[in-house]
């Protein structure tokens, strides 16, 4: 069967079409990132409106290079939550409004499900049951994962996300928007040489804490800027400290899950599984453990369609069903996904 994903959460509005035995067909991806540069940070009614304004020419776009029209669509997967209400909204509304018009069933899918699920559209998908970890803008979890819909919650960020913490500690730098893949490139022209902490690896269990590492950041850029001999190479240096401060406290939590649960397969996915310093740390974190790592590639670790797209065909494939009614949860937590 043929699913169209729909994503509009955020700052990006994906498309794309997933058949059950062929795959992936086709996915499309149009970036909101240059409107909202010059704002430093995504704009909730700016985002909605440009959803409005590409998401029906994207849907038209994909079914077309996939020389498919709707009456090959039979189930419409669409991103519920959590995200922007607006920009949910969105997309919960134009997937309803197909699906009843070419009378198919539609799907509200859990964003992070379709992050945790990105894995499965390579060539070499994990098998079940794995750790993931997710870490993106908003969402820092440890989730074991047994299977569809079979997931428990192991740790969470309580405060802070990771992604929350490089954006945040980035405009402290000076750095535009988006943060995070800018203060990603400045580490890479400096040194660790400043200790910054790694939060909660000092005590037990799984929850992740990154505020506390934000302010040691803001401390030290301040202390910088006092300083009347500061270099540029000094602000590399504070990003590199910074990035691998929160590589190390992340492969040290998956480290503990790993010999927690007693599972050998780590799945890692989310926009900021991109940043090249954390994969780096759990790639070697996860060969002195003798256990396997997956990342999707890069262009599915951001918002995509496809994830949705794949997560839906899942759950419709096994005989889930959802009224007419539009559903959108900004806030929905993962452990209340079944």
């Amino acid at each position: 069967m043929y699913v169209l994903g729909i994503e509009t959460s955020c700052d990006e509005t994906g498309v794309a079409i997933y058949h059950s035995e062929r795959g992936l067909i086709n996915h499309l991806l149009h970036s909101q990132v240059e409107m909202h540069s010059e704002y430093g940070g995504v704009v909730p009614e700016l985002a909605s409106r440009d959803h409005i304004r590409k998401l029906v020419p994207l849907i038209k776009q994909s079914l077309q290079e996939s020389q498919l029209n709707g009456a090959d669509i039979k189930g419409i997967a669409y991103t519920a939550g959590p995200g922007l209400m607006g920009a949910l909204l969105v997309g919960a509304a134009t997937a309803r409004s197909l699906a009843w018009a070419w009378q198919i069933p539609a799907i509200a899918v859990h964003h992070m499900e379709g992050h945790l699920l990105a894995p499965m559209l390579e060539g070499n998908p994990p098998e079940f049951p794995f750790v993931a970890l997710l870490i993106s803008g908003g969402h820092t979890l440890l989730v074991k994962v047994e299977g569809i819909g079979l997931y428990r919650l192991l740790g969470e960020s309580l405060d802070d996300a990771a992604g929350e913490a490089f954006d945040k500690t980035a405009k402290m730098l000076g750095l535009g928007y988006p943060g995070g893949p800018k203060l990603a490139a400045l580490a890479e022209h400096g040194e660790p040489r400043i200790k910054f902490p790694r939060p909660m690896t000092d005590r037990p269990g799984l929850d992740f804490s990154f505020s506390g590492l934000k302010t040691f950041a803001l401390n030290t850029i301040n202390a910088l800027e006092l300083n009347p001999n500061k270099t540029a190479q000094d602000r590399a240096n504070i990003a590199a400290a910074f990035q691998q401060a929160v590589a190390e406290t992340l492969s040290i939590k998956c480290k503990r899950a790993l010999q927690q649960t007693g599972l050998k397969r780590l799945v890692v996915a989310g926009g900021v599984s991109a940043n090249k310093q954390i994969r780096s740390s759990l790639t070697e974190m996860t060969a002195k453990e003798h256990a396997q790592l997956y990342f999707p590639r890069l262009e599915f670790c951001t918002d995509n369609g496809a994830m949705i797209a794949y997560a839906g065909c899942q759950r419709l494939m096994a005989g889930q069903q959802q009224g007419l009614e539009i559903f959108a949860r900004p806030r929905w937590p993962i452990s209340e996904l079944y």
